[in-house]
């Protein structure tokens, strides 16, 4: 891929103040589609078996399960009864998906629960450094990220040196691998959606925090080394799954032990991007990020109709968000050359997915950990106002927060920017330090500008 599109660099009504895009968004394929996509998977995974030392067990289990449940021959992949971080199959990685400096590196299927609290099957990675763990085992970091696209080729897990996401995901690959040489596990979710079938909970909080917290278990069966004690980290959309999966970690997964968390430009204000969506009249690269969210929530939310929030041509085109992947869509197609205004019915039924993308924002957390909350000044994806926002919030419902703000740092410069601050504060963590926070005083990355 030659280089990531530019974004946010068209205006809400020309006013620069509304430029938002939000790198969030995962998947939602077409069922048929994604169970091959599933199925293929099992069948590497079984394949590989007799290459991974002391999964057998696993191999044998796998091929019983596909035996005997025939669930999965059908246009799902619920599996009812199983256990929350399950580990369906295992098999080593080494694509660019891999992070260079772990002795080993993992493509992982498991088992978590979708916000309706039924059973799906999630894919995502496994990276375990080099040498022997410490006494209690590795420490543990579970990753969220950005928005790569619906479609199977743009699952984290799927990248490749030429991929259509490799640009963001080799930014966020830099990150996570300095962890990794220093001795930290890193499991990173895809989310549900695109290891199985399904509708992709994008910006449910819940379903990405299940997610991100059943492969901290699935982990813990490819190996027992593998430790309890956790950080979250997460940028842009996985910025709000992070914050999700801190609140519910405690309760969700009591046999871990959450240390902290790290939330790199969150998204956030989701209602209040529909609103200016039903009146924009310009072109805006929020739009595709917004059908993507419609689609989810409908899905979730069964008291969201779509029919009486878009009209008949924008439903018809809806298909057209399973198709390439993000930087695809915001470069040219439908939703990147439409007005969204122009996609809305008169007097859109919006009541009733307000309330659902309410339920949905980070800063009503309650997390009992300490948080990092990370935001550049430049940041032309994620409104720094509205993580300053998210931050206030996040303080005034009695949360530890430490906010930070960087000059001229972009949405995705941040990961780089901050880095060294992230390393150190992660590393405080597990050394069992206090945080600090300035909840009292936070700065304003908005001010900054």
């Amino acid at each position: 891929m030659s280089s990531r599109p530019s974004r946010g660099k068209e205006h809400w009504n020309d006013d620069p103040e509304k430029e938002h895009n939000m790198n969030f968004i995962m998947s939602d394929k077409p069922k048929r589609a994604r169970m091959k996509v599933l199925l293929a998977l099992l069948r590497a995974a079984a394949l590989s078996c007799g290459l991974i030392i002391g999964l057998a067990p696993l191999c044998l289990a796998e091929a019983e399960l596909n035996r005997q449940d025939p669930s999965l021959d059908a246009p799902s992949s619920r599996r009812p009864g199983a256990a929350r971080g399950a580990l369906i199959s295992a098999q080593p990685l080494n694509t660019a998906a891999a992070l260079p400096s772990a002795a080993r590196n993992f493509l992982v299927l498991y088992n978590s629960r979708s916000p309706d609290d039924s059973d799906v099957v999630v894919s995502g990675t496994v990276s375990i450094p080099a040498g022997n763990p410490p006494a209690g085992g590795w420490p543990l970091i579970t990753w969220t990220h950005g928005t790569t696209g619906l479609a199977p080729q743009c699952a984290p897990s799927s990248d490749t040196v030429d991929g259509p996401e490799h640009t963001y995901l080799s930014a966020t690959q830099a990150m996570l691998d300095a962890f990794v040489r220093h001795g930290y596990v890193v499991v990173a979710t895809d989310y549900q959606g695109f290891g199985g079938a399904g509708v992709q909970a994008y910006l449910v909080g819940m379903g990405e925090a299940r997610s991100a917290i059943d492969i901290m278990r699935a982990a813990r069966k490819v190996d027992l080394a593998v430790g309890t004690r956790y950080v979250v980290m997460g940028h842009s959309q996985g910025g709000q799954a992070d914050l999700f999966t801190a609140a519910i970690g405690p309760d969700y997964a009591p046999e871990f032990t959450l240390l902290g968390n790290v939330a790199m430009a969150p998204a956030s204000h989701i209602g209040e991007l529909v609103q200016e969506a039903v009146i924009g009249s310009h072109p805006s690269p929020i739009l595709p990020f917004l059908t993507y969210m419609l689609q989810s929530y409908a899905a979730y939310y069964p008291e969201i109709a779509l029919e009486r929030i878009l009209k008949p041509r924008a439903l018809e085109h809806l298909s057209d968000t399973l198709d390439g992947c993000i930087d695809d869509t915001l470069a040219a197609g439908y939703w990147a050359e439409s007005i969204p205004s122009h996609q809305f019915v008169t007097q859109p039924d919006l009541g009733p997915l307000l309330k659902a993308a309410a339920a949905n924002e980070p800063g009503q957390l309650r997390i009992v950990a300490p948080t990092l909350l990370i935001q550049g000044t430049s940041d032309r994806t994620i409104p720094p106002k509205n993580t300053d926002a998210v931050a206030r919030d996040l303080c005034r419902v009695g949360n530890s927060v430490s906010y930070r703000t960087y000059p001229d740092a972009s949405h995705e410069g941040v990961l780089d920017v901050a880095r060294s601050d992230i390393e150190a504060w992660v590393n405080a963590r597990f050394a069992g330090l206090e945080a600090t926070s300035n909840c009292d005083e936070p700065p304003s990355a908005a001010a900054s500008r």
